[in-house]
């Protein structure tokens, strides 16, 4: 390890070869992974017969929209689930969530976070003052995780016991908190446990882990935005939602309204670029954790703290393959200031408004206000190359994405060129 005072400007190409050539173990586990969640992909395009018919768009009330019914049976089909509701009528991430949590719950009923503290963005779903959970009479508990990122068992199972919840809550991605990133292994886990104790079902915010490992969570029901892992860079606006099917029936009165559910709800631009992403999506996230892991190794050279991408150390420990489970490298800089510049410099060097400079902000959702750099094809799209945080300490800016792993290594070195300077 060294600081970033004995890295001269010269000599960056060499030294980020150098931590490439380190992780290339690493990097051929996440190849393998790729390749199982293509096939997966593959299969369900070719068990659901999937053809340029279903390209097409909808119009009015979109009765017998076989674009969007063929859409969800290949989610369902490759995310090993009863049913799914994919749409771009779903605005992002925090809709998605939200219209699942509304559509499974009653008033009186409980949720309960088993994950700690839900993402910035849903706390106003959960406790707001214009129609959150809580004015139906909706309950929201947590149980934090351990200081090891673990799933604290006894806690689990005297919360269920006290409040007796419906819902069983879990957040797969560290959100804008200094811990990795919960496996599916981890979640399989607990889930197993669960049902021991309790018929309530069991969710997952899927969002930044799809494809990052070989299957997704086995649980009741997982939820997530297109314009992260499962769009693949080409889906322009959108949510699903997978699982059980008597759930999914329940969440679609909430999608539209009871008697309807997910029979309606046109897209007159049509379906090829959802289709078309989700067939990318184990690739270009294969893209993207390749860009984490270097990111993070580099900066963990130079003397910084990093959480989210698995180390070179720990993979040439293991004995089975290992995967980082999101997309997601946070990197902890010494001041706001020095986190502002990164998010700069990533900004600087993408593709779409480079010459903008992301200054902090208030943001609808958020308590603090956030710098977000994304100069990104689809706005705000975090498959593509981004960053972003909260200003508050410690200052930990949140990276991810590349819809290449080419433009992550030149945006690599432009950011250290800055630093540098």
């Amino acid at each position: 390890m060294c600081d970033r005072t004995c890295l001269k400007i010269e000599e960056i190409d060499n030294f980020i070869e150098s931590i490439q050539k380190k992780s290339t173990d690493l990097f051929s586990c996440f190849e393998k992974i790729a390749l199982h969640n293509q096939q997966k992909v593959l299969a369900a395009f070719r068990q659901n017969k999937i053809a340029l018919r279903h390209f097409s768009g909808s119009s009015g009330y979109a009765y017998d929209d076989i674009g969007r019914e063929a859409l969800s049976k290949v989610f369902a089909h490759t995310f090993n689930k009863e049913s799914a509701i994919v749409s771009p009528l779903f605005g992002s991430g925090t809709h998605t969530i939200a219209v699942a949590l509304f559509g499974l719950t009653r008033p009186n009923d409980t949720i309960l976070s088993i994950s700690g503290k839900v993402y910035d963005t849903l706390q106003k779903v959960i406790k707001g003052n214009c129609g959150s959970l809580n004015e139906y009479g909706i309950k929201f508990e947590s149980v934090n995780l351990t200081e090891q990122t673990e799933f604290d068992f006894d806690k689990i199972k005297n919360s269920i016991n006290k409040y007796n919840p419906s819902i069983v809550y879990i957040q797969r991605a560290k959100g804008y908190e200094w811990r990795k990133a919960l496996t599916v292994g981890q979640i399989n886990e607990v889930a197993k446990f669960i049902k021991k104790i309790t018929d309530a079902s069991i969710i997952v915010d899927n969002c930044y882990g799809e494809f990052t490992e070989f299957e997704e969570p086995d649980v009741n029901l997982i939820m997530g935005s297109l314009i992260k892992n499962p769009g693949g860079g080409f889906a322009l606006t959108g949510g699903y939602i997978a699982g059980d099917r008597n759930l999914i029936e329940k969440i679609g009165s909430r999608y539209s309204a009871p008697g309807l559910g997910f029979d309606i709800g046109a897209n007159p631009y049509g379906y090829q670029y959802y289709f078309q992403g989700f067939f990318m999506a184990p690739h270009v996230v294969l893209q993207a954790m390749k860009a984490a892991a270097l990111f993070s190794e580099v900066f963990s050279t130079l003397g910084y703290k990093t959480l989210g991408a698995i180390s070179t150390d720990e993979i040439s420990k293991s004995q089975k393959p290992l995967t980082q489970s999101d997309i997601t490298c946070a990197i902890k800089f010494n001041s706001a200031e020095e986190l502002i510049k990164f998010c700069q410099s990533i900004q600087a060097v993408s593709p779409v408004d480079s010459h903008v400079v992301p200054v902090p902000s208030p943001m609808p959702g958020y308590k603090n206000e956030v710098i977000m750099a994304s100069g990104s094809f689809v706005q705000g799209s975090s498959i593509e190359l981004s960053a972003d945080a909260p200003i508050r300490e410690p200052y930990i800016a949140y990276f991810q994405g590349g819809l290449t792993y080419e433009h992550a290594k030149i945006a690599l070195k432009e950011v250290l060129l800055n630093i540098l300077k």
